[in-house]
């Protein structure tokens, strides 16, 4: 188990775009995540939104134990991008219907 906060480019990858950071952690299977992501979640304006941003962090305990060990930093990685990306739309799409 880690605890990390929802920070694009926390991990560094090698010359060949490879993350290392969890090679020997053959038993990480689970992320908790810090900071306040799912107080900013209940903010979105439709409960579809929540639903989905709800679904979008808890991804990565899905997928995580039958991650292989030398993909798990990437894996993490690419899913905190998605979890920025998509909570980056629904605020933007939120402002739009403010407006």
């Amino acid at each position: 188990r880690i605890a990390i906060p929802l920070r694009d480019n926390m991990f560094a990858s090698d010359t060949y775009n490879r993350y290392s950071q969890f090679n020997y952690c053959i038993n990480l299977t689970t992320v908790d995540l810090v900071g306040g992501i799912r107080n900013t979640v209940t903010t979105l304006l439709l409960q579809v939104w929540r639903d989905e941003m709800n679904q979008e962090i808890d991804r990565i305990n899905q997928v995580l134990p039958s991650t292989r060990v030398n993909e798990k930093a990437a894996a993490i990685s690419q899913w905190i991008r998605s979890v920025l990306g998509r909570m980056e739309h629904y605020r933007s799409e939120h402002r739009s219907l403010l407006k």
